[in-house]
């Protein structure tokens, strides 16, 4: 059946893994779901409840009556040793050894049950000699009691022990009676028990073609990734072939981008320096313009008569020796144009390199779409590949017997379920028989504890001490009979419940120590794997049996471990070796395929153009543009001065207060005239050139633009050889690398493909080992059958009858003989002593019998 069943899992099997190593770490985890698994219903642990105290007590008992170990040797040379029907076969050396070993384990039984026939043996002879002993008016049987003066005492003492006795008797015989109500209700009950079985079996039958199913149907999940990854060929094959160029490609056109930012800051730089230095020319001539006329009309004041006068003639001197300082400082006319570069760089951004490498970067970027589009047959055979393997999946999984197997094997389990019903009224009855006689057997121990009990009762309650031996009361009478009629009793039932006791301890002790102990340790499971043992012929019963096979290691402990543990039975029965899955289907074909369909992707990636030679051609006009002749210095020179050589208020001042040193008259007022046109000039020319925003602007954007180009200057020289250098190195990488780079990714995308199927297969194999046809219903079985109905109900509950029986049994040996003296005490006698007061002679008197 299992086999049957099971087939189907390996569909996939391990033949994959023999082909080619698995790639770890997985490219990708598939989630292929849990296998459907159904919660069973039987429970194999058993409470025993406040009886499980007894049943420990009991397992103590039997441990102090056979403390040795399981014999595992003992029972396997037992077991392989076998013994003809000559005399002679049972006096080999071998034989006698085995015999006398056999004697040694069993020496606590042997000695326990030949006490116990010594007690059925002895107690009713005994019982006789006693009775024939009365009748003789011996051994008590006198109606005589003779005055003693430890009397009181005595009766007192017997009473005691017989009342202690009862009371034990009374003990066993109710831990008798619990043991057989616990193995009847125990016995009504396991009707549910049996019915949790089948039921798990019926699961356990129903459930294994959905599991087997659902495996087969997660290849789907399988395909459909592998069949995605396929269709998404350009996004994960080109991708990866693009991000191994892309650490060189990348920064190529990256510098090549910033290149053309360069010549466009270059030429944004040019025409801000060029309309700077306008604007400030503008000014500063203006400004020269005004202070060469100032100048020339203060030369002529000077030239005027006054200043020859002795009083003015050192005056105009110094005046007339500071009239060079009336002038312009930053002269921006003088300084050189750059209309020659900017107009070399409008030629150069004649051609928009922005584009061009933009296009490199999208035929960079296409790499994806040309995968895609260079696949498309191959993947298209690939397609069709894994249709057919999944094709001949179902076809195959059609051929297997699945639901011919199920239908017999729930046939069986039906009937054999009809069997059991039928025939567990049978044991019902057969039980309550049993549970009658015991129940008589402890009928038997009460009706004497009934006695005594009623004699312990009448003689205490009706004894007067101050009542002669003749003269005692009927209640003390009948008390004294009752304990006699116990004792009879006794006699008559001890040695049949000793015979009871003997054969249930016997059976149920080496039934508790050969069978419940060693299979509670599996000890017993090592023995039943014994080589040969079963049969002379075979190794391995079990693999024999199951897989015909008897050279297979399939052990019965290693069957009911897995099965205890809930394994598949796949894995539990070895059934891998019943069938070779590769006979059936091989898919590691497939895979070799579909490995050489992969492997045959060629990309081309020679269109792959990341700069023309018109770009790295206008990269190189740049370079020679001329930045690098403009006189930075010059422009950085201007740019520092100051508007005049002289502060024109200052020197305004100075010219008013030397002409206040002049005689009053038209010559003073001419000059402080020209001081306040001065004044005049600063105001509205120097001042405005100094902090007015259109010629600060001007004078900023001069400073910030010579500066860039500056920088650019003694910079792009180098940076032109660098991103030439670059695009090329990146060009010939793609150009000379791409097949080595394309087969490798190749290589890791097959990879990754394969390695789907690879988990599929792994994912099956572990489901089959651990959750598919778990066979945890047959180990519950077992339990079933040995531990819990076995051991637990019948076992424990016959070694705790017969150990309370069997203590009631003891126990009625004292209790005969206390019962005896005492009955002495409590019953009416025939004859007492009378004593003579002179002489006290002790004599007898004859009264009438009572």
């Amino acid at each position: 059946m299992a086999v049957e069943l099971l087939l189907l899992l390996l569909l996939c099997g391990s033949t994959l893994s023999e082909v080619q190593p698995l790639h770890k770490p997985p490219p990708g985890t598939l989630d292929f779901g849990f296998v459907p698994v159904k919660t069973y219903d039987t429970n194999t642990y058993h409470e025993p409840g406040p009886i499980g105290i007894l049943f420990r007590l009991v397992h103590a008992f039997l441990y102090l009556v056979q403390p040795n170990s399981f014999p595992q040797d003992l029972i396997k040379k037992l077991a392989q040793q076998t013994f003809g029907n000559v005399q002679d076969d049972y006096q080999k050396p071998e034989n006698v050894v085995l015999t006398l070993q056999a004697i040694y384990y069993e020496i606590g039984f042997i000695v326990s049950a030949a006490l116990g026939l010594l007690f059925v043996l002895l107690l009713p002879l005994v019982g006789l000699c006693f009775c024939m002993c009365r009748c003789c008016d011996n051994c008590g049987g006198e109606m005589h009691q003779r005055h003693k003066k430890n009397a009181d005492c005595r009766r007192g003492c017997f009473a005691t022990f017989l009342f202690v006795a009862s009371l034990i008797i009374s003990i066993g015989v109710l831990c008798a009676y619990a043991a057989n109500q616990h193995l009847t209700s125990q016995v009504r009950g396991a009707k549910n028990l049996v019915h949790s079985n089948f039921k798990d079996l019926r699961i356990f039958l129903n459930d294994t073609p959905g599991q087997i199913d659902y495996l087969v149907s997660q290849y789907n999940t399988t395909k459909n990734k592998a069949l995605s990854d396929l269709n998404n060929v350009g996004p994960l094959l080109g991708s990866r072939v693009q991000e191994r160029f892309a650490k060189e490609v990348r920064p190529a056109l990256d510098a090549a981008l910033m290149m053309a930012g360069a010549i466009r800051e270059t030429k944004e730089a040019l025409e801000n320096v060029s309309v700077s230095v306008e604007v400030l020319q503008e000014g500063t001539e203006r400004l020269h313009a005004n202070l060469t006329n100032v100048k020339i009309h203060l030369s002529n004041t000077l030239s005027d008569s006054a200043c020859s006068a002795a009083q003015a003639a050192s005056t105009c001197n110094i005046i007339r020796n500071s009239l060079n300082q009336l002038n312009i400082n930053a002269n921006f006319s003088g300084l050189p144009g750059v209309s020659t570069q900017l107009a070399k760089v409008n030629d150069v951004l004649k051609i928009d390199l922005s584009s061009l490498v933009q296009k490199g970067y999208a035929a960079f970027n296409d790499t994806p779409d040309l995968v895609l589009n260079q696949t498309r047959n191959i993947l298209s055979d690939i397609k069709n590949l894994l249709d057919l393997i999944g094709s001949n999946i179902t076809s195959f999984t059609k051929l297997l017997p699945v639901q011919k197997v199920l239908a017999d094997l729930t046939i069986y389990l039906t009937q054999s379920e009809a069997y059991v019903q039928d025939y567990f009224p049978v044991v019902e009855q057969y039980d309550f028989y049993r549970w009658l006689g015991c129940l008589t057997l402890c009928c038997m121990v009460i009706l004497i504890l009934v006695f005594y009990c009623l004699g312990l009762l009448c003689g205490t309650c009706g004894y007067d001490k101050h009542a002669s031996p003749t003269t005692r009361g009927c209640i003390s009478n009948t008390g004294g009979n009752f304990l006699m009629a116990g004792v009879g009793f006794s006699f008559l039932f001890s040695w049949v419940l000793m015979i009871i006791v003997v054969i249930t301890f016997v059976t149920g002790g080496n039934v508790e120590k050969l069978v419940c102990e060693p299979y509670e340790d599996r000890t017993l499971f090592k023995v039943l794997d014994t080589p040969y043992l079963l049969n002379q012929h075979w190794r391995s019963y079990l693999s024999a049996i199951v897989l015909k096979n008897p050279d297979i290691n399939l052990t019965f402990e290693k069957v009911y471990s897995d099965c205890k543990e809930n394994k598949g039975i796949y894995t539990t029965l070895h059934l891998e070796n019943l069938f070779n899955i590769n006979e059936f289907l091989n898919i590691s074909m497939y895979t070799e395929d579909v490995s050489l369909k992969i492997e045959h992707i060629n990309v081309n990636l020679s269109n792959i153009v990341l700069l023309d030679e018109i770009g790295k051609r206008n990269i190189l006009d740049f370079s020679s543009s001329g930045i690098d002749g403009i006189n930075f210095a010059a422009y950085l020179t201007e740019i520092n001065k100051s508007v005049t050589k002289v502060d024109l208020l200052s020197f305004a001042n100075d010219l008013e207060a030397r002409a206040d040193q002049l005689p009053k008259g038209a010559l003073e007022n001419a000059l402080k005239g020209h001081a306040n046109s001065i004044r005049m000039i600063h105001n509205q020319q120097v001042v405005p050139l100094e902090q007015a925003m259109k010629y600060v602007k001007a004078r900023s954007t001069l400073n910030q633009s010579i500066r860039l180009l500056q920088r650019t200057s003694s910079e792009f020289m180098i940076k032109v050889k660098n991103v030439i250098s670059a695009v090329d190195a990146a060009q010939l990488l793609i150009s000379n690398d791409a097949s080595l780079v394309i087969i490798q990714e190749t290589k890791k995308y097959m990879d990754m493909i394969i390695g789907y199927f690879e988990q599929y297969v792994e994912w099956v194999k572990e489901s089959i080992t651990m959750e598919v046809a778990a066979c945890k219903p047959i180990a519950n079985v077992i339990d079933t059958a040995v531990d819990i109905f076995l051991c637990s109900y019948v076992i424990d509950s016959v070694n705790t009858f017969w150990f309370g029986l069997g203590g009631c049994s003891i126990f009625l040996i004292p209790a005969i003989i206390c019962a005896v003296k005492l009955s002495k005490y409590y019953r009416r006698m025939d004859t007492e002593d009378v004593y003579d007061d002179v002489e006290t002679i002790p004599m007898k008197n004859s009264v009438e019998q009572w």
